[in-house]
């Protein structure tokens, strides 16, 4: 984990889904919760909530929320930032053992977590964790990255490190790790990409239910300028009915920057 701590120590997950691709992420994450979670008062578990960008958003929706995060620096910001001192708690600490008691609350996100643990031991771990701290018909929310955003990715930014990022997209796509072994700028850090139906298989097998695959942006990670669509009130409105209408196509779920899956526990 050495590796994921030096990542994101560089700080910069705070304003990730403000720019480029992240702000359709944003809004169609905001979306679909807005879908999915039960309606407030509720209490929301955010684990691995990083910089607190959604429990922000949940906290102005009336929800109770507690953060968890595995990273100092992200705690550290979060402690200090006014826009989150209604939060409920703030930990540091990790998603396969949570300090919450069973069936605490009403919804889990796991947004983020779960394309760190490379491991599927850790990974059911993780998602076992969430069960039990959910009540009865309480919702789960997961993020996770599919086996091809390293390659789409890849070519659409036209990073030019050829001989040094096709054996790594090569073996994310084949076995789902993925390692930046140099740590180079502008790769990721050691991550897991799922398939769909493996993300689905997983959560079934912890025990939830009902469990609904999303992609988030869609095709939308063919856009030259996503941020120029987005500050269009008209094109975002186009772009976004169509990120809606494709969502649950089987079809779309490999090749979307992001899959969000929901499961009932």
């Amino acid at each position: 984990m050495d590796e994921i701590a030096t990542y994101y120590g560089l700080d910069r997950e705070h304003d990730r889904l403000t720019r480029g691709l992240g702000v359709v992420e944003f809004a169609r994450t905001l979306e679909l919760l807005g879908r999915v979670l039960p309606s407030d008062p509720a209490v929301v578990l955010d684990v691995g909530g990083g910089t607190g960008v959604y429990a922000r958003e949940l906290l102005n929706a009336g929800y109770t929320v507690h953060l968890l995060d595995a990273m100092p620096g992200h705690v550290a910001r979060v402690q200090a930032d006014p826009t989150l001192a209604g939060l409920a708690s703030v930990t540091l600490g990790d998603a396969r053992t949570l300090p919450f008691a069973d069936a605490r609350a009403d919804a889990v996100l796991l947004m983020g977590p779960l394309y760190h643990l490379t491991g599927l031991s850790d990974r059911l771990a993780a998602l076992t964790e969430a069960r039990r701290v959910l009540r009865s018909g309480g919702v789960l929310v997961v993020t996770a990255i599919p086996r091809s955003a390293a390659i789409c990715g890849d070519f659409t930014r036209g990073l030019p490190a050829e001989a040094y990022f096709r054996p790594i997209r090569e073996a994310a796509y084949t076995w789902g790790e993925y390692l930046n072994p140099d740590h180079r700028a502008g790769y990721f850090t050691t991550a897991y990409f799922h398939h769909p139906d493996e993300l689905e298989a997983e959560l079934a097998a912890a025990g939830f239910g009902d469990v609904t695959l999303h992609a988030l942006e869609g095709p939308a990670g063919l856009l030259r300028d996503p941020e120029e669509v987005m500050r269009d009130p008209e094109r975002r409105e186009g772009l976004l009915a169509a990120l809606r209408l494709m969502e649950r196509d089987p079809a779309l779920l490999g090749v979307t920057p992001h899959l969000l899956a929901v499961g009932q526990g």
